[in-house]
């Protein structure tokens, strides 16, 4: 008898797990360091190791499990089992991930995009319940989406579908990692909005946020922004408020694309909530087509950390029903 799903949400930092029974409550979670300088097989031995724990944790018997769903970072292809490309860990290319689990585990595995099993979490538990018609956005490193078009989603013909973040904001901009340069999320994630901020401090501007790193500005961060913001620091209040028009632009081309009832705005740097969505949603009601915009909300996630291990075990459990 299957009574109980795994999800895991591979980051670059943590690597986060939870056993879920079949009503998706959290029977077992727990958050480990990903240490993917070490390389693909150490991160893979790691995950192994991990569920094998909670299993013997729980006295759980891997009869009892249905499946696991896996949200991995970068380019995949999710029928086939295989991590393309994952930008932040070193030598992570064409690793078939769930043929490396097959040889640790009796139940299926199934892998797909670390923002796409987010979105999953989102539109099944949290903000985007209820809906046909929805874009997940996350922002912390870079930016990246998860799109539900009609009650499907989509994927695109290489899986790659919803990279907003390589949208082209400014024609000759930032370097992006992707090759090509201006791209949204070099300036809208928790990265770009440090560097806006920095970029202005090389100008001679000030800020309260000197005071709290003195001359190591590598130690601002967007959290920080978000304080002195509360502070009425006169840059952190023009960097967030520059960052929000950015995302506005580019959520105005999205919606006026992919015609949303919501967009759902998480990662990291959601935390910095009405302080960045007041701007978003005045740049998207001034620049989107009126008709699509006027359908359509910007929210705020609520999963939190927990949306991407919740939708791991979600899309794996969906895909054993299909």
């Amino acid at each position: 008898m299957s009574n109980y799903v795994i999800g895991i949400d591979l980051g670059g930092t943590n690597i986060k797990s939870a056993i879920f029974n079949m009503d998706f409550h959290i029977v077992h979670e727990r958050s480990d360091p990903t240490e993917a300088s070490k390389g693909p097989a150490h991160v893979l031995s790691r995950i192994q190791g991990i569920v094998q724990e909670m299993l013997l944790l729980e006295g759980i018997d891997q009869s009892s499990i249905k499946c696991m769903g896996m949200g991995i970072p970068g380019l995949l292809d999710p029928e086939e089992g295989l991590s393309i490309f994952s930008p932040n860990f070193p030598g992570w290319e064409n690793i078939h991930v769930v043929n490396v689990m097959k040889e640790h585990f009796e139940f299926p595995v199934f892998i797909d995009n670390d923002v796409r099993v987010n979105m999953y979490g989102e539109w099944l538990f949290g903000a985007g319940v209820g809906y046909r018609n929805l874009v997940l956005i996350t922002l912390g490193t870079g930016l990246g989406s998860g799109i539900v078009n009609d009650g499907k989603v989509i994927y695109g013909t290489t899986s790659s579908a919803g990279e907003i973040g390589h949208m082209n904001m400014f024609r000759e901009g930032r370097p992006c990692r992707c090759g090509s340069s201006g791209c949204l999320g070099r300036y809208v994630s928790a990265v770009g909005m440090v560097r806006t901020f920095t970029e202005k401090l090389e100008e001679g501007r000030s800020s309260v946020i000197l005071q709290w790193v003195g001359d190591d500005w590598t130690a601002i961060t967007a959290h920080m922004i978000s304080e002195a913001y509360d502070l009425g620091d006169a840059l952190a209040i023009e960097v967030m408020h520059e960052t929000g028009t950015i995302l506005g632009f580019g959520l105005a081309n999205v919606i006026n694309l992919l015609n949303p009832e919501v967009v759902i705005v998480g990662g990291g740097m959601s935390a910095a909530g009405e302080r960045l969505l007041e701007t978003v949603r005045d740049t998207v009601r001034k620049h989107a087509l009126a008709l699509a915009s006027s359908a359509c909300e910007i929210v705020q996630a609520k999963l939190g950390r927990q949306a991407g291990m919740i939708g791991a075990a979600a899309y794996a459990n969906n895909k054993m029903s299909l």
